[in-house]
Protein backbone atom coordinates (compact mmCIF):
# COMPACT_ATOMS: atom_id res chain seq x y z
CA UNK A 1 0.00 0.00 0.00
CA UNK A 2 1.15 3.52 -0.40
CA UNK A 3 1.91 5.50 2.91
CA UNK A 4 -1.15 5.68 5.31
CA UNK A 5 -3.09 8.92 4.03
CA UNK A 6 -4.81 12.20 5.62
CA UNK A 7 -5.90 15.55 4.39
CA UNK A 8 -5.14 18.58 6.32
CA UNK A 9 -7.51 21.00 7.52
CA UNK A 10 -6.83 24.71 9.00
CA UNK A 11 -7.79 23.02 12.58
CA UNK A 12 -7.33 20.81 14.40
CA UNK A 13 -4.43 18.93 13.71
CA UNK A 14 -5.53 16.00 11.31
CA UNK A 15 -4.30 12.58 11.99
CA UNK A 16 -3.55 9.93 10.02
CA UNK A 17 -6.32 7.86 8.46
CA UNK A 18 -6.23 3.70 9.18
CA UNK A 19 -4.50 2.27 6.70
CA UNK A 20 -5.86 1.56 3.38
CA UNK A 21 -5.96 -2.08 4.06
CA UNK A 22 -7.51 -4.12 6.44
CA UNK A 23 -5.11 -5.97 9.20
CA UNK A 24 -4.08 -9.30 7.26
CA UNK A 25 -2.99 -11.27 10.25
CA UNK A 26 -6.57 -11.34 11.66
CA UNK A 27 -8.56 -14.25 11.52
CA UNK A 28 -12.32 -13.83 10.96
CA UNK A 29 -14.27 -15.89 13.29
CA UNK A 30 -17.01 -16.29 11.17
CA UNK A 31 -17.05 -19.08 8.03
CA UNK A 32 -15.41 -17.11 5.06
CA UNK A 33 -14.67 -18.36 1.59
CA UNK A 34 -11.34 -19.26 0.99
CA UNK A 35 -10.17 -18.61 -2.43
CA UNK A 36 -6.18 -17.93 -4.17
CA UNK A 37 -4.33 -15.38 -4.85
CA UNK A 38 -4.20 -16.93 -8.60
CA UNK A 39 -8.09 -17.12 -8.44
CA UNK A 40 -8.29 -13.12 -7.00
CA UNK A 41 -6.39 -12.56 -9.64
CA UNK A 42 -8.23 -13.96 -12.54
CA UNK A 43 -11.58 -12.80 -10.50
CA UNK A 44 -10.53 -8.73 -11.00
CA UNK A 45 -9.39 -9.98 -14.51
CA UNK A 46 -12.77 -10.88 -15.50
CA UNK A 47 -14.24 -7.96 -13.77
CA UNK A 48 -12.27 -4.92 -14.96
CA UNK A 49 -13.07 -6.20 -18.52
CA UNK A 50 -16.78 -5.90 -17.74
CA UNK A 51 -15.95 -1.98 -16.72
CA UNK A 52 -17.36 -0.32 -20.62
CA UNK A 53 -14.88 2.79 -20.16
CA UNK A 54 -11.67 3.42 -19.56
CA UNK A 55 -12.60 5.93 -16.64
CA UNK A 56 -14.25 2.95 -14.94
CA UNK A 57 -12.03 0.71 -15.41
CA UNK A 58 -9.14 3.19 -13.59
CA UNK A 59 -11.54 3.93 -10.77
CA UNK A 60 -12.37 -0.04 -9.86
CA UNK A 61 -8.41 -0.33 -10.13
CA UNK A 62 -8.02 2.92 -7.66
CA UNK A 63 -10.43 0.87 -4.87
CA UNK A 64 -8.45 -2.20 -5.31
CA UNK A 65 -5.26 -0.30 -4.78
CA UNK A 66 -6.71 1.19 -1.40
CA UNK A 67 -8.44 -1.99 -0.61
CA UNK A 68 -6.12 -4.70 -2.05
CA UNK A 69 -2.11 -3.40 -3.42
CA UNK A 70 -0.86 -6.18 -3.43
CA UNK A 71 -4.11 -7.69 -5.86
CA UNK A 72 -3.75 -4.43 -7.87
CA UNK A 73 0.04 -4.27 -8.54
CA UNK A 74 -0.25 -7.86 -9.92
CA UNK A 75 -3.07 -6.96 -11.95
CA UNK A 76 -0.80 -4.74 -13.55
CA UNK A 77 2.11 -6.26 -13.51
CA UNK A 78 0.28 -8.79 -15.45
CA UNK A 79 -1.18 -6.43 -18.17
CA UNK A 80 1.62 -3.69 -18.03
CA UNK A 81 1.04 -2.74 -21.33
CA UNK A 82 -2.84 -3.50 -21.02
CA UNK A 83 -3.03 -1.29 -17.97
CA UNK A 84 -0.65 1.30 -17.99
CA UNK A 85 -3.01 3.45 -20.50
CA UNK A 86 -5.64 3.06 -17.66
CA UNK A 87 -3.63 4.20 -14.36
CA UNK A 88 -1.51 6.98 -16.10
CA UNK A 89 -2.04 8.47 -19.09
CA UNK A 90 -4.57 8.99 -21.39
CA UNK A 91 -7.32 7.84 -18.74
CA UNK A 92 -5.52 10.16 -15.91
CA UNK A 93 -6.48 12.85 -17.46
CA UNK A 94 -10.09 12.34 -17.13
CA UNK A 95 -9.76 11.37 -13.80
CA UNK A 96 -8.01 14.65 -12.90
CA UNK A 97 -10.65 16.55 -14.51
CA UNK A 98 -13.58 14.61 -12.48
CA UNK A 99 -11.45 14.41 -9.43
CA UNK A 100 -13.90 15.57 -6.99
CA UNK A 101 -17.06 14.76 -8.22
CA UNK A 102 -15.62 10.91 -7.98
CA UNK A 103 -13.61 11.07 -5.46
CA UNK A 104 -14.04 7.95 -2.74
CA UNK A 105 -11.69 8.81 0.06
CA UNK A 106 -8.09 10.15 0.80
CA UNK A 107 -5.24 9.06 -1.64
CA UNK A 108 -2.22 10.46 0.12
CA UNK A 109 -1.22 13.68 1.56
CA UNK A 110 -3.50 17.29 0.77
CA UNK A 111 -1.32 19.67 1.90
CA UNK A 112 -3.09 23.76 1.96
CA UNK A 113 -1.51 26.54 1.77
CA UNK A 114 -3.71 28.30 5.15
CA UNK A 115 -1.98 25.87 6.90
CA UNK A 116 2.16 26.81 5.61
CA UNK A 117 2.92 27.60 9.10
CA UNK A 118 2.26 24.37 10.52
CA UNK A 119 3.78 22.09 8.04
CA UNK A 120 6.57 21.32 10.35
CA UNK A 121 4.17 20.44 13.32
CA UNK A 122 1.60 18.65 10.18
CA UNK A 123 4.38 16.00 9.05
CA UNK A 124 6.13 15.58 11.97
CA UNK A 125 2.75 14.22 13.54
CA UNK A 126 1.85 12.39 10.31
CA UNK A 127 5.45 10.80 10.45
CA UNK A 128 4.94 9.37 13.94
CA UNK A 129 2.23 7.28 12.92
CA UNK A 130 4.15 5.50 10.37
CA UNK A 131 5.98 1.87 10.92
CA UNK A 132 7.49 2.87 7.85
CA UNK A 133 9.14 6.17 6.49
CA UNK A 134 8.68 7.21 2.57
CA UNK A 135 11.30 7.39 0.45
CA UNK A 136 10.26 8.50 -2.72
CA UNK A 137 7.36 11.37 -3.32
CA UNK A 138 5.60 12.74 -5.81
CA UNK A 139 4.52 16.61 -5.19
CA UNK A 140 2.70 18.46 -7.57
CA UNK A 141 0.28 21.67 -7.15
CA UNK A 142 -2.16 20.50 -10.05
CA UNK A 143 -1.40 23.85 -11.82
CA UNK A 144 -0.40 22.09 -15.65
CA UNK A 145 -1.71 18.69 -15.35
CA UNK A 146 -0.66 17.32 -18.88
CA UNK A 147 -1.89 19.23 -21.21
CA UNK A 148 -5.38 20.25 -19.57
CA UNK A 149 -3.95 23.02 -17.63
CA UNK A 150 -5.18 24.39 -13.77
CA UNK A 151 -6.87 21.52 -12.22
CA UNK A 152 -6.69 22.59 -8.58
CA UNK A 153 -7.10 19.69 -5.56
CA UNK A 154 -7.41 17.10 -8.78
CA UNK A 155 -3.72 17.05 -9.65
CA UNK A 156 -3.66 14.45 -6.39
CA UNK A 157 -4.58 11.77 -9.64
CA UNK A 158 -1.19 12.43 -11.04
CA UNK A 159 0.97 11.63 -8.59
CA UNK A 160 -1.16 9.17 -8.05
CA UNK A 161 -0.37 7.71 -10.74
CA UNK A 162 3.07 8.14 -11.00
CA UNK A 163 3.46 6.36 -8.15
CA UNK A 164 1.51 3.61 -9.53
CA UNK A 165 3.92 3.52 -11.99
CA UNK A 166 7.10 3.95 -9.93
CA UNK A 167 6.13 0.28 -8.16
CA UNK A 168 5.24 -1.06 -11.38
CA UNK A 169 7.47 -0.26 -13.31
CA UNK A 170 10.64 0.58 -11.14
CA UNK A 171 10.03 -2.20 -8.48
CA UNK A 172 9.96 0.49 -5.67
CA UNK A 173 8.05 -0.79 -2.40
CA UNK A 174 4.45 0.73 -2.52
CA UNK A 175 4.83 1.15 1.49
CA UNK A 176 7.45 3.81 0.68
CA UNK A 177 5.57 5.85 -1.55
CA UNK A 178 3.96 8.93 -0.65
CA UNK A 179 1.60 11.12 -2.98
CA UNK A 180 1.29 14.80 -2.52
CA UNK A 181 -0.88 17.51 -3.55
CA UNK A 182 -0.07 21.21 -2.16
CA UNK A 183 -3.36 22.90 -2.72
CA UNK A 184 -2.72 26.79 -3.76
CA UNK A 185 -6.52 27.48 -4.90
CA UNK A 186 -6.99 27.32 -8.72
CA UNK A 187 -7.01 29.48 -11.63
CA UNK A 188 -9.75 27.48 -13.39
CA UNK A 189 -13.16 29.13 -12.46
CA UNK A 190 -15.09 26.56 -13.65
CA UNK A 191 -13.56 24.31 -11.15
CA UNK A 192 -13.60 26.57 -8.39
CA UNK A 193 -17.80 26.84 -8.98
CA UNK A 194 -18.28 23.31 -9.03
CA UNK A 195 -20.60 22.70 -5.68
CA UNK A 196 -18.38 19.11 -5.81
CA UNK A 197 -14.99 20.41 -5.40
CA UNK A 198 -13.20 19.71 -2.52
CA UNK A 199 -10.18 21.70 -2.67
CA UNK A 200 -9.94 25.62 -2.01
CA UNK A 201 -11.78 27.90 -3.62
CA UNK A 202 -9.73 30.68 -4.14
CA UNK A 203 -7.84 32.02 -6.92
CA UNK A 204 -4.34 30.24 -7.57
CA UNK A 205 -1.51 31.86 -5.36
CA UNK A 206 1.32 34.02 -6.71
CA UNK A 207 4.46 32.45 -7.67
CA UNK A 208 6.02 34.84 -4.50
CA UNK A 209 3.33 32.90 -2.48
CA UNK A 210 3.75 29.63 -3.88
CA UNK A 211 7.27 29.78 -3.25
CA UNK A 212 7.19 30.77 0.79
CA UNK A 213 4.87 27.77 1.09
CA UNK A 214 7.12 25.25 -1.21
CA UNK A 215 9.93 26.53 0.61
CA UNK A 216 7.98 25.10 3.81
CA UNK A 217 7.23 21.95 2.05
CA UNK A 218 10.74 20.70 0.88
CA UNK A 219 12.39 21.93 4.44
CA UNK A 220 9.22 20.08 6.44
CA UNK A 221 9.23 16.86 4.14
CA UNK A 222 13.27 16.52 4.27
CA UNK A 223 13.19 16.47 7.97
CA UNK A 224 10.05 14.32 8.12
CA UNK A 225 11.41 12.12 6.09
CA UNK A 226 14.81 11.51 5.59
CA UNK A 227 16.75 10.21 2.86
CA UNK A 228 13.58 10.40 0.39
CA UNK A 229 13.38 11.74 -3.16
CA UNK A 230 11.03 13.87 -3.92
CA UNK A 231 9.21 14.46 -7.53
CA UNK A 232 8.13 17.63 -8.93
CA UNK A 233 5.15 17.34 -10.91
CA UNK A 234 2.80 19.19 -13.52
CA UNK A 235 3.85 22.67 -11.82
CA UNK A 236 2.95 24.94 -14.12
CA UNK A 237 6.27 26.55 -16.25
CA UNK A 238 7.39 29.44 -14.60
CA UNK A 239 7.03 27.85 -11.09
CA UNK A 240 8.78 24.34 -12.42
CA UNK A 241 11.71 25.83 -13.64
CA UNK A 242 12.24 28.58 -10.34
CA UNK A 243 11.39 25.52 -8.09
CA UNK A 244 13.84 23.04 -10.16
CA UNK A 245 16.89 25.83 -9.86
CA UNK A 246 15.85 26.96 -6.04
CA UNK A 247 16.05 22.87 -4.97
CA UNK A 248 17.80 20.94 -6.94
CA UNK A 249 21.23 21.21 -5.38
CA UNK A 250 19.69 21.63 -1.59
CA UNK A 251 17.44 18.41 -1.57
CA UNK A 252 16.86 15.02 -3.28
CA UNK A 253 14.76 16.01 -6.03
CA UNK A 254 14.10 16.02 -9.65
CA UNK A 255 11.21 17.70 -12.19
CA UNK A 256 10.05 14.99 -14.56
CA UNK A 257 8.48 17.23 -16.43
CA UNK A 258 11.78 19.18 -17.12
CA UNK A 259 14.51 16.71 -16.72
CA UNK A 260 12.51 13.22 -17.19
CA UNK A 261 11.16 14.26 -20.35
CA UNK A 262 14.18 15.50 -21.58
CA UNK A 263 15.27 12.06 -20.70
CA UNK A 264 13.33 10.12 -22.17
CA UNK A 265 13.32 11.79 -25.64
CA UNK A 266 17.59 12.41 -25.76
CA UNK A 267 17.07 8.92 -25.59
CA UNK A 268 14.63 8.34 -28.34
CA UNK A 269 16.62 11.29 -30.70
CA UNK A 270 19.80 9.11 -29.86
CA UNK A 271 18.31 5.97 -31.95
CA UNK A 272 16.06 8.57 -34.70
CA UNK A 273 19.59 10.76 -35.97
CA UNK A 274 21.58 7.71 -36.23
CA UNK A 275 19.10 5.94 -38.16
CA UNK A 276 18.47 9.55 -40.09
CA UNK A 277 21.76 9.96 -40.62
CA UNK A 278 22.73 6.36 -42.05
CA UNK A 279 19.66 6.99 -44.27
CA UNK A 280 20.40 10.47 -45.60
CA UNK A 281 24.61 9.82 -45.48
CA UNK A 282 24.97 13.09 -43.42
CA UNK A 283 27.00 13.99 -40.21
CA UNK A 284 24.88 13.76 -36.80
CA UNK A 285 26.35 17.67 -36.79
CA UNK A 286 23.88 18.75 -38.95
CA UNK A 287 20.84 17.84 -37.25
CA UNK A 288 18.27 20.80 -37.11
CA UNK A 289 15.35 20.37 -34.96
CA UNK A 290 12.25 22.76 -34.60
CA UNK A 291 10.29 22.63 -31.56
CA UNK A 292 6.83 23.87 -30.75
CA UNK A 293 6.00 25.18 -27.97
CA UNK A 294 7.68 27.06 -25.59
CA UNK A 295 6.63 25.70 -22.15
CA UNK A 296 8.56 23.81 -18.95
CA UNK A 297 8.75 20.69 -20.78
CA UNK A 298 9.95 22.06 -24.27
CA UNK A 299 13.09 24.30 -22.55
CA UNK A 300 13.87 21.48 -20.34
CA UNK A 301 14.06 19.02 -23.50
CA UNK A 302 15.52 20.81 -25.80
CA UNK A 303 18.19 21.82 -22.85
CA UNK A 304 18.41 17.82 -22.81
CA UNK A 305 18.95 17.34 -26.53
CA UNK A 306 21.98 20.12 -26.32
CA UNK A 307 23.54 17.31 -24.90
CA UNK A 308 23.40 14.86 -28.28
CA UNK A 309 25.44 17.69 -30.38
CA UNK A 310 27.87 18.09 -27.17
CA UNK A 311 28.91 14.16 -27.13
CA UNK A 312 29.28 14.97 -30.94
CA UNK A 313 31.94 17.63 -30.04
CA UNK A 314 30.30 20.90 -30.41
CA UNK A 315 30.40 23.18 -28.24
CA UNK A 316 27.42 24.63 -25.57
CA UNK A 317 26.97 27.72 -28.32
CA UNK A 318 26.86 25.98 -31.11
CA UNK A 319 24.87 23.33 -29.80
CA UNK A 320 22.42 25.76 -28.81
CA UNK A 321 22.10 27.00 -32.12
CA UNK A 322 20.91 23.98 -33.88
CA UNK A 323 17.69 24.44 -31.67
CA UNK A 324 14.69 26.62 -32.98
CA UNK A 325 11.82 27.12 -30.46
CA UNK A 326 8.00 28.49 -31.29
CA UNK A 327 4.95 29.61 -28.76
CA UNK A 328 1.76 30.45 -29.63
CA UNK A 329 3.36 33.68 -30.66
CA UNK A 330 5.26 32.06 -33.14
CA UNK A 331 9.24 31.95 -33.14
CA UNK A 332 11.10 33.07 -30.21
CA UNK A 333 13.37 35.97 -31.52
CA UNK A 334 15.42 38.61 -29.73
CA UNK A 335 13.43 40.90 -31.72
CA UNK A 336 9.90 39.81 -30.90
CA UNK A 337 7.55 42.29 -29.17
CA UNK A 338 7.65 40.82 -25.86
CA UNK A 339 11.63 39.70 -25.42
CA UNK A 340 12.22 43.91 -26.51
CA UNK A 341 9.78 45.02 -23.83
CA UNK A 342 11.09 42.55 -21.20
CA UNK A 343 8.20 40.77 -20.69
CA UNK A 344 8.75 37.04 -22.22
CA UNK A 345 9.07 34.26 -19.63
CA UNK A 346 12.52 33.71 -17.98
CA UNK A 347 12.94 30.20 -18.85
CA UNK A 348 12.40 31.00 -22.85
CA UNK A 349 15.14 33.38 -22.96
CA UNK A 350 18.08 30.82 -23.52
CA UNK A 351 16.81 29.78 -26.86
CA UNK A 352 15.94 33.13 -28.40
CA UNK A 353 17.11 32.99 -31.91
CA UNK A 354 19.22 36.54 -32.41
CA UNK A 355 19.43 35.71 -36.42
CA UNK A 356 16.26 36.34 -38.40
CA UNK A 357 17.35 39.84 -39.56
CA UNK A 358 14.28 41.67 -37.84
CA UNK A 359 11.86 38.72 -39.19
CA UNK A 360 9.75 37.06 -37.34
CA UNK A 361 7.95 34.03 -38.52
CA UNK A 362 4.38 33.20 -36.86
CA UNK A 363 3.31 29.82 -37.75
CA UNK A 364 4.93 26.83 -37.70
CA UNK A 365 4.91 26.40 -41.43
CA UNK A 366 6.97 29.44 -42.18
CA UNK A 367 9.68 28.40 -39.41
CA UNK A 368 9.46 24.97 -41.48
CA UNK A 369 10.29 26.58 -44.23
CA UNK A 370 12.92 28.98 -43.10
CA UNK A 371 14.55 26.48 -40.80
CA UNK A 372 14.55 22.88 -42.97
CA UNK A 373 14.45 21.18 -39.99
CA UNK A 374 15.31 17.77 -40.34
CA UNK A 375 13.56 16.76 -36.69
CA UNK A 376 10.26 18.22 -35.45
CA UNK A 377 9.21 18.19 -31.49
CA UNK A 378 5.51 19.12 -30.40
CA UNK A 379 4.90 19.88 -26.60
CA UNK A 380 2.03 22.45 -27.51
CA UNK A 381 -0.60 20.24 -26.39
CA UNK A 382 -2.87 21.17 -29.76
CA UNK A 383 -4.51 18.27 -30.99
CA UNK A 384 -3.55 18.19 -34.77
CA UNK A 385 -0.95 21.23 -34.86
CA UNK A 386 1.49 19.05 -37.41
CA UNK A 387 -1.09 19.29 -40.34
CA UNK A 388 -0.47 17.59 -43.69
CA UNK A 389 1.39 20.20 -45.28
CA UNK A 390 4.12 20.60 -42.69
CA UNK A 391 4.20 16.62 -42.37
CA UNK A 392 4.29 16.25 -46.16
CA UNK A 393 7.17 19.29 -46.16
CA UNK A 394 9.05 17.67 -43.49
CA UNK A 395 8.96 14.15 -45.62
CA UNK A 396 10.15 16.60 -48.18
CA UNK A 397 13.36 18.17 -46.95
CA UNK A 398 14.44 14.56 -45.33
CA UNK A 399 14.44 10.90 -46.52
CA UNK A 400 13.35 9.79 -42.78
CA UNK A 401 11.71 12.69 -40.89
CA UNK A 402 11.88 12.31 -37.13
CA UNK A 403 8.79 13.59 -35.95
CA UNK A 404 7.52 13.61 -32.06
CA UNK A 405 4.72 14.39 -31.33
CA UNK A 406 5.01 14.52 -27.37
CA UNK A 407 1.59 16.26 -25.98
CA UNK A 408 -0.18 13.71 -23.44
CA UNK A 409 -2.67 12.78 -23.60
CA UNK A 410 -4.13 11.53 -27.24
CA UNK A 411 -6.66 14.27 -27.62
CA UNK A 412 -4.12 17.05 -27.40
CA UNK A 413 -0.94 15.31 -29.68
CA UNK A 414 -0.09 17.15 -32.64
CA UNK A 415 -0.06 14.05 -34.90
CA UNK A 416 -1.52 10.49 -35.00
CA UNK A 417 0.77 7.77 -36.04
CA UNK A 418 -1.48 6.92 -38.90
CA UNK A 419 -1.22 10.09 -40.28
CA UNK A 420 2.47 10.18 -40.13
CA UNK A 421 3.11 7.06 -41.72
CA UNK A 422 0.75 8.56 -44.45
CA UNK A 423 2.21 11.59 -45.17
CA UNK A 424 5.49 10.58 -45.43
CA UNK A 425 4.91 7.30 -47.26
CA UNK A 426 6.00 5.34 -44.20
CA UNK A 427 9.61 7.08 -44.14
CA UNK A 428 8.88 8.63 -40.59
CA UNK A 429 11.04 7.74 -37.29
CA UNK A 430 8.26 8.43 -34.63
CA UNK A 431 7.68 8.96 -31.28
CA UNK A 432 4.76 10.13 -29.16
CA UNK A 433 3.70 10.82 -25.63
CA UNK A 434 0.51 9.09 -25.51
CA UNK A 435 0.45 5.39 -26.72
CA UNK A 436 -0.91 4.40 -30.36
CA UNK A 437 -1.32 0.94 -31.59
CA UNK A 438 1.10 -1.10 -34.38
CA UNK A 439 -0.52 -0.36 -38.08
CA UNK A 440 0.41 -2.60 -40.94
CA UNK A 441 1.72 -0.53 -43.39
CA UNK A 442 1.92 -1.54 -46.97
CA UNK A 443 2.45 -5.16 -45.54
CA UNK A 444 4.61 -4.62 -42.76
CA UNK A 445 3.75 -4.00 -39.26
CA UNK A 446 5.31 -0.35 -37.90
CA UNK A 447 5.52 -0.08 -34.18
CA UNK A 448 4.92 3.69 -33.12
CA UNK A 449 7.91 4.73 -30.43
CA UNK A 450 6.45 6.30 -27.11
CA UNK A 451 8.57 8.88 -25.56
CA UNK A 452 6.87 8.14 -22.40
CA UNK A 453 8.50 9.20 -19.21
CA UNK A 454 7.14 6.09 -18.15
CA UNK A 455 10.56 4.52 -19.55
CA UNK A 456 12.61 6.39 -17.32
CA UNK A 457 11.52 8.05 -14.33
CA UNK A 458 11.12 5.11 -12.46
CA UNK A 459 14.86 3.94 -13.10
CA UNK A 460 15.71 7.89 -11.96
CA UNK A 461 14.16 7.46 -8.81
CA UNK A 462 14.77 4.02 -7.93
CA UNK A 463 18.54 4.48 -8.90
CA UNK A 464 18.49 7.73 -6.62
CA UNK A 465 16.90 5.45 -3.68
CA UNK A 466 19.51 2.48 -4.09
CA UNK A 467 22.74 5.15 -4.26
CA UNK A 468 21.81 7.19 -1.33
CA UNK A 469 22.00 10.60 -3.58
CA UNK A 470 22.32 13.47 -1.47
CA UNK A 471 21.12 15.69 -4.61
CA UNK A 472 20.14 14.23 -8.36
CA UNK A 473 23.10 16.05 -10.69
CA UNK A 474 21.98 16.65 -14.38
CA UNK A 475 24.54 14.48 -15.09
CA UNK A 476 22.61 11.30 -13.63
CA UNK A 477 19.60 12.78 -15.60
CA UNK A 478 21.68 12.41 -18.78
CA UNK A 479 23.16 8.77 -17.55
CA UNK A 480 19.31 7.73 -17.42
CA UNK A 481 18.69 8.61 -21.07
CA UNK A 482 21.95 6.97 -22.17
CA UNK A 483 21.07 3.77 -20.47
CA UNK A 484 18.04 3.68 -22.03
CA UNK A 485 19.41 3.76 -25.43
CA UNK A 486 21.66 0.87 -24.70
CA UNK A 487 19.07 -0.59 -23.37
CA UNK A 488 17.61 -1.93 -26.68
CA UNK A 489 17.82 -5.58 -27.87
CA UNK A 490 18.73 -7.15 -31.39
CA UNK A 491 15.22 -7.53 -31.54
CA UNK A 492 13.86 -4.48 -30.72
CA UNK A 493 16.94 -2.90 -33.26
CA UNK A 494 16.34 -5.12 -35.82
CA UNK A 495 12.32 -3.96 -35.76
CA UNK A 496 13.32 -0.56 -36.16
CA UNK A 497 11.90 0.62 -32.99
CA UNK A 498 13.29 3.85 -30.85
CA UNK A 499 12.77 2.53 -27.58
CA UNK A 500 12.43 -1.18 -25.59
CA UNK A 501 9.01 -2.66 -25.47
CA UNK A 502 7.12 -2.03 -22.53
CA UNK A 503 6.38 -4.96 -21.18
CA UNK A 504 10.20 -5.55 -20.66
CA UNK A 505 9.91 -2.17 -18.20
CA UNK A 506 11.41 -3.80 -15.35
CA UNK A 507 14.34 -4.98 -16.79
CA UNK A 508 15.03 -1.49 -18.40
CA UNK A 509 14.48 0.17 -15.11
CA UNK A 510 16.70 -1.70 -13.69
CA UNK A 511 18.99 -0.85 -16.68
CA UNK A 512 18.38 2.83 -15.73
CA UNK A 513 18.79 2.94 -12.02
CA UNK A 514 22.12 0.99 -12.36
CA UNK A 515 23.17 3.91 -14.87
CA UNK A 516 22.14 6.51 -12.52
CA UNK A 517 23.68 4.88 -9.75
CA UNK A 518 27.05 4.74 -11.82
CA UNK A 519 26.83 8.27 -12.52
CA UNK A 520 26.46 9.40 -8.74
CA UNK A 521 29.04 7.61 -7.70
CA UNK A 522 31.34 9.62 -10.37
CA UNK A 523 29.66 12.60 -9.60
CA UNK A 524 30.58 11.92 -5.51
CA UNK A 525 26.90 12.25 -4.85
CA UNK A 526 26.43 8.54 -3.66
CA UNK A 527 26.54 6.68 0.00
CA UNK A 528 25.89 3.15 -0.32
CA UNK A 529 29.52 2.20 -0.32
CA UNK A 530 28.53 -1.25 -0.90
CA UNK A 531 27.74 -0.65 -4.57
CA UNK A 532 31.11 1.11 -5.68
CA UNK A 533 32.89 -1.98 -6.33
CA UNK A 534 30.40 -3.76 -8.50
CA UNK A 535 30.80 -3.98 -12.30
CA UNK A 536 28.11 -2.87 -14.75
CA UNK A 537 27.00 -6.03 -15.00
CA UNK A 538 26.36 -6.60 -11.23
CA UNK A 539 25.39 -3.33 -10.58
CA UNK A 540 22.16 -4.24 -13.03
CA UNK A 541 21.35 -7.64 -11.35
CA UNK A 542 21.70 -5.91 -8.02
CA UNK A 543 19.00 -3.59 -9.03
CA UNK A 544 16.92 -5.95 -10.34
CA UNK A 545 17.72 -7.88 -6.71
CA UNK A 546 16.14 -4.83 -5.08
CA UNK A 547 12.87 -4.60 -7.02
CA UNK A 548 9.69 -5.35 -4.89
CA UNK A 549 7.08 -7.83 -6.37
CA UNK A 550 3.51 -8.33 -5.45
CA UNK A 551 2.81 -11.33 -2.98
CA UNK A 552 -0.73 -12.02 -5.27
Amino acid sequence: MFAKLFSTAPSPLPLPTPPLTPGKDIDLIAPHPRTTPDADLQRFQHQLALQPTPLLKHNLLARTRQRNPDLFFAAIKADLVGLAPIVYTPTVGEACQKYSAMYHGPEGLYLSIDDAARLPEILAAYARGLTVTPKIIVVTDGSRILGLGDLGLGGMGISVGKLNLYVAGGGIDPAVCLPVVLDMGTGNVHIRDDPLYIGLRRPRASLDEATAFVDAFMAAAATAFPGCVIQHEDFYSEAAFAFLERYQEKYRMFNDDIQGTGAVILSGFLAAAKQASETAGKPLTDHRIVFLGGGSAAVGVAKELMNFFTMQGLSEADARDRFWLIDTKGLITATRADAVSGKIAQHKKYFMRTDTAGIEYGSLKEVVEFVKPTALVGLSTTFGAFGEGVVRKMAQLNEAPIIFPLSNPTSKCELSFGDALNWTEGRVLFASGSPYDPITYEGRRREPGQGNNFLVFPGIGFGALQAGVTTVTDAMITAAAIALSESLTKDEKAAGLLYPRLERIRDVSAEVAAGVVRQAQKDGVDTAAHLRHLEDKALVEAMKAAQWNPRA
